[in-house]
C-alpha cells in the first residue's frame, strides 16, 4: 500500500527520492515525506496530499544530502496530517514503514514509563523511539535496529536512517515486500521494483523475516534467525514507457487500451505452435485433483468467480471460492487431492498470502496466478503462472483482470483435456475461439464514445444496480466494483434471478439498472428479469450483442452492442464495457481516476 524508497548515492538524493516516490503513487497515499543525512545531520520534510505538495515544500525548504529515505503513506493509525506523515523521527533515528505494528500499544506504554513520549498517532513512531532508546543505552545503529526488530509483532517493511551515518541504511521485511537495488557505488531500497526501475536493473528481494545492513559497498542480509542469508540478485526489465501514460489522460485509459496487446502476449506465451496449451514445469496433474480451492481479493476474486463456472462446466472439477480475508480466519478443512489456487495482481496481497501459507502443508499443490513473477505469492507457490499484463498503475484493475481471466480459462481447458472431458478437437476449437478475443476486445474499445455519452447520464445517479446470470454474474459484480471505486456512486450487483428476492424494491426511475446479457443460453431468462425492472419504471442499460439487441431492445433506456463472441469467453469481452462505463462516469464526476480516495493498489496490510 504505502511506498518506500531509500538511496545511498553519489549525488543529491532529494530529487531522486521524490522521482522514485512518483513511481509509487499508483499504490495509493495521503501524505509523503523524505529524510536525509547531510554532514552527519539528520533532517526531514513532510507534506499532506499529493507529491507536488512535498515538491513545493522542498523548493522553499531544500534538503541536502546524498543518503536518504522517502515514503508515501496510506493512513492506518492516525488521520492524514503532517505529524502522522513518514518519515518518523526520534532523536538520531528516522524510519519509514509499510504495514502495521500490532503490539504498538504495549510498546508505547513501555516507552512512556521511561519518559519517552510520542508526538504522532502512528504505530510507526514507536519503532523510531525504540531504536533511539537503544542507541542511548550504548548500542550501535545496527544493534539498535536488531534489538528493535526483535520486539515488533505484526507486518512490516522498515527502513532505518541514522544521524551521523551517511553510509548506512537498515532494511527489514516481515509480511510486506521490500527489495534492495544494486548500483555502481550506490545502493537502493524500494517497496517494489518499479520504484527502483529508473535507478538500477539489479534487484535482490528480501524474503520473509530478512533484515539487511545496506552500505554503498553492498548489502549484508540475515534471515529471521540471524543467520547470514545469500539472496540472489536478479535482473529486472521494466521499460520506463510501461509506467507512463503514453499520451493518455489517465493510466486507467492507457491500461484499458492495452488489453488487446496484453491478451495476445499471454496467448503467445501459453500456446505452442501446434495450438496446444503450454504450462511451465512441473505443470499440473489435473487428473490427480478432486477439487480446487480458489482464494483471492477484490477484482481477482471476481476473476476466480468466473473461473469457477469454467472449471466446473468444462472440466467437471468442483470449486470452492473464498475471499482471502475470510478464508484465512475460517480455517477450513482442506481435503486430500485439493489444488489450492491463489490469484493476485501484485502477488503481495496480505490476506491472500496468509491464506496461501495456511494451505502450504494441507493442499496437494499450490498454484498462483500473478502479474509479478518475483512476488511473495509467486515465490511461495509450487507453480506460479504469470498473466503478463505488464505494470498496472491505475488503482482500478483493468488489463490485469482480463489477463487473469485468459490464464484461468486456459487452465480450465487444460483441466478438461487431462480429465477426459474434452477431446483434442474440442480443445482446439475452444482455443481458436479464444484467439479471436483480443481482436473482439479491440472492437469493443470503439464503444468508448457511446460509453461516454451514457456515463454522463449515469453520473447523475446516486445508486446503480448491475444484473447478470451465469458467467455474467461475476461481471456484474466487477462492473459494480469498478463504478463505485472510481466514481464514488453506490453500485450493487445481483444474480438476475435474485432480483425478486429483495433488490427489486430499490427499482424506480432514478436507479439505472445495467444488465450484462450476451445472447447465450440464459439470455431469455435475463430478459424476463429485465422486463420486471422496466415494468416498475426502471431505466435499463442493456449490454449485449447484435442478436440480443435485436430481440430485446424495445423499452430499453440505452444499449451497448458488443461483437459476437463464443459464449464461454464472453466474460473477457464484457469486462470492457464495464471498465469504459466506470471510467467515463468518473470523468463526468470529476474524480481522481487513477488514485481514488481511500484506496490503494497493493493491499499489503489486513
Amino acid at each position: 500500500m504505502c511506498g518506500i524508497v531509500g538511496i545511498l548515492g553519489s549525488h543529491e538524493v532529494a530529487p531522486l527520492l521524490v522521482e522514485s516516490l512518483k513511481r509509487l503513487e499508483y499504490r495509493g497515499y495521503d501524505s509523503a515525506g523524505i529524510a536525509t543525512v547531510d554532514g552527519g545531520r539528520l533532517d526531514r520534510r513532510r507534506a499532506v496530499g499529493k507529491l507536488v505538495n512535498l515538491s513545493d515544500l522542498l523548493v522553499h525548504e531544500p534538503l541536502a544530502g546524498k543518503a536518504g529515505i522517502g515514503h508515501t503513506r496510506w493512513a492506518t493509525h492516525g488521520a492524514p496530517s503532517v505529524r502522522n506523515a513518514h518519515p518518523h523521527r526520534a532523536g538520531r533515528v528516522a524510519v519509514v514503514h509499510n504495514g502495521i505494528i500490532e503490539n504498538f500499544r504495549e510498546l508505547r506504554a513501555w516507552l512512556s514509563e521511561r519518559g519517552l513520549a510520542h508526538e504522532s498517532d502512528t504505530d510507526t513512531e514507536t519503532v523510531a523511539l525504540l531504536a533511539d532508546h537503544y542507541l542511548s543505552d550504548g548500542a550501535t545503529p545496527v544493534e539498535a535496529a536488531e534489538m528493535t526488530l526483535a520486539r515488533l509483532q505484526g507486518a512490516y517493511a522498515l527502513l532505518f536512517l541514522f544521524e551521523g551515518e551517511e553510509d548506512l541504511m537498515i532494511a527489514a521485511r516481515k509480511g510486506s515486500p521490500l527489495a534492495i537495488g544494486h548500483g555502481d557505488g550506490e545502493m537502493y531500497v524500494g517497496s517494489d521494483a518499479i520504484a527502483l526501475a529508473s535507478l538500477t536493473s539489479r534487484v535482490t528481494y528480501l524474503e520473509e523475516g530478512d533484515w539487511a545492513v545496506v552500505t554503498r559497498a553492498g548489502a549484508t542480509i540475515r534471515d529471521g534467525a540471524g543467520r547470514l542469508a545469500n539472496r540472489a540478485a536478479r535482473t529486472i526489465q521494466i521499460d520506463a514507457a510501461q509506467v507512463d501514460k503514453a499520451g493518455h489522460r489517465h493510466f486507467m485509459a492507457k491500461e484499458i487500451a492495452e488489453q488487446p496487446s496484453r491478451l495476445t502476449a499471454a496467448l503467445e506465451h501459453y500456446l505452442s505452435e501446434d495450438g496446444s496449451i503450454r504450462l511451465p514445469a512441473p505443470g499440473i496433474d489435473f487428473a490427480g485433483v478432486d477439487r480446487i480451492s480458489m482464494v483471492a481479493c477484490g477484482t481477482a476474486s471476481y476473476a476466480c468467480h468466473v473461473a469457477k463456472y469454467w472449471f466446473e462446466q468444462i472440466a467437471g472439477l468442483p470449486v470452492d471460492l473464498d475471499v482471502a480475508s475470510e478464508f484465512r480466519y475460517r480455517e477450513p478443512p482442506i481435503p486430500a487431492r485439493t489444488l489450492a489456487l491463489f490469484v493476485s495482481q501484485s502477488g503481495e496481497t496480505a490476506d491472500t498470502l496468509a491464506a496461501l501459507r495456511y494451505c502450504r502443508d494441507k493442499a496437494e499443490r499450490i498454484l498462483s496466478v500473478v502479474n509479478v513473477a518475483e512476488s511473495s505469492i509467486a515465490r511461495e507457490s509450487d507453480l506460479a503462472l504469470p498473466i503478463l499484463a505488464g505494470p498496472e498503475i491505475g488503482v482500478a484493475s483493468t488489463k490485469a483482470f482480463s489477463c487473469q481471466l485468459l490464464v484461468l480459462g486456459l487452465l480450465a481447458l487444460e483441466a478438461g483435456r487431462q480429465r477426459g472431458r474434452l477431446d483434442e478437437a474440442t480443445v482446439r476449437a475452444r482455443i481458436d475461439d479464444l484467439r479471436a478475443v483480443p481482436g473482439l476486445v479491440n472492437h469493443a474499445l470503439s464503444l468508448t464514445e457511446d460509453a461516454g455519452r451514457i456515463a454522463a447520464k449515469l453520473a447523475e445517479a446516486r445508486d446503480i444496480l448491475f444484473l447478470g446470470r451465469g458467467r455474467m454474474f461475476p461481471l456484474a459484480l466487477e462492473g459494480a466494483l469498478k463504478l463505485k471505486e472510481i466514481s464514488y456512486i453506490h453500485a450493487e450487483a445481483y444474480a438476475s434471478g435474485e432480483l425478486k428476492h429483495g433488490p427489486i424494491a430499490l427499482v424506480d426511475k432514478t436507479v439505472p439498472v445495467i444488465v450484462m446479457a450476451p445472447h447465450d443460453e440464459l439470455f431469455d431468462k435475463t430478459v424476463s428479469n429485465m422486463q420486471e425492472v422496466m415494468a416498475r419504471g426502471g431505466r435499463v442499460l442493456l449490454v449485449t450483442d447484435r442478436a440480443g439487441s435485436q430481440s430485446a431492445a424495445q423499452g430499453v433506456w440505452e444499449t451497448l452492442v458488443l461483437p459476437d463472441v463464443a459464449p464461454v469467453w464472453a466474460p473477457i469481452l464484457y469486462a470492457v464495457p464495464a471498465q469504459l462505463l466506470a471510467y467515463h462516469t468518473a470523468i463526468a464526476k470529476g474524480t481522481d481516476v487513477d488514485q481514488p480516495r481511500n484506496l490503494a493498489k497493493s493491499v499489503t496490510v489486513e
